[in-house]
């Protein structure tokens, strides 16, 4: 046991002295054996396969561990002009620092009608490929009322310069309908527990869909702006105002049902996470 804690000592020791502080050992060669490498020193003290094995044991216990989180990013009650509805957008994730397994769920349950107008949930296998961001693959699976569907997802979910919080999808369903979906946040930090928001939210389609009214091109948009306080990291309610609008041929669809193609809704709700 005290030879395996030497080891580890040794090697944060060599990382934290011969990694990090001289320009010549950040500059030098990859190669691990090259005395120019911080590793080498330590490599050649206790040799190789002994360094290896304790480089395995620092790197389970600093990042390469699996850990979890959830976050319900709205959890909201929107006024929907008249037509009051309930609606949850929330993800989570479970896994190590590039390979995850993601979960995400959004939809909105109408308090007029007692039924749920929309609701999904996607499994996704997540890959990191750059330093703020993920490739994701999977399946989603929509519960619409009377009109239950599964779409292959593929997607890249992470931080844009700036800190633009972007989440992009293209989904193929069963019946081989291309549909696609971007998501964009900010946060603006007024003070350090008050938050300002913006979100937008565009919606794509390759061909149309009558069935599901559904045009193609650009179909439906949604840009929403709350204000939260966050009471606790973990726990901040919001106010905000949503606007959505459907577009094109979709709008057409709107309309043949008789119904509005834009609304303006008022929101409240929870931003939770853990």
């Amino acid at each position: 046991m005290a030879p395996s804690i030497h080891l580890v000592s040794a090697c944060i020791f060599a990382v934290t002295v011969f990694g990090g502080g001289s320009q010549s050992f950040a500059e030098g060669p990859e190669d691990p054996a090259d005395p120019q490498r911080g590793w080498s020193m330590a490599d050649k003290y206790w040799g190789p396969a002994a360094m290896a094995e304790a480089r395995k044991a620092v790197q389970q216990e600093h990042g390469a561990s699996n850990a979890y989180f959830l976050q319900a990013d709205r959890f909201e009650s929107r006024t929907n002009e008249g037509e009051p509805q309930l609606l949850w957008d929330a993800q989570g994730w479970f896994g190590g620092d590039k390979n995850k397994l993601w979960l995400k769920s959004e939809g909105e349950y109408s308090f007029n009608g007692d039924e749920f107008e929309d609701a999904e949930i996607q499994a996704l296998w997540s890959r990191a490929f750059a330093r703020y961001f993920d490739v994701q693959a999977g399946v989603r699976h929509d519960f619409a009322p009377g009109d239950d569907r599964t779409f292959g997802v593929v997607g890249v979910q992470g931080l844009a310069p700036y800190w633009f919080e972007v989440d992009a999808a293209a989904f193929v369903s069963g019946d081989g309908d291309i549909s696609a979906r971007i998501e964009l946040e900010y946060e603006l930090l007024l003070t350090q527990r008050l938050i300002l928001q913006p979100r937008t939210e565009l919606n794509f389609a390759i061909q149309d869909v009558p069935e599901n009214g559904v045009g193609s091109g650009l179909s439906t948009a949604e840009m929403g702006l709350r204000l939260r306080y966050e009471i606790k990291r973990q726990l901040a309610p919001y106010i905000g105002v949503s606007w959505e609008r459907a577009v094109g041929e979709t709008a057409d669809f709107v309309r043949a049902d008789g119904e509005d193609p834009s609304s303006v809704s008022f929101v409240a709700g929870l931003r939770l996470w853990l």
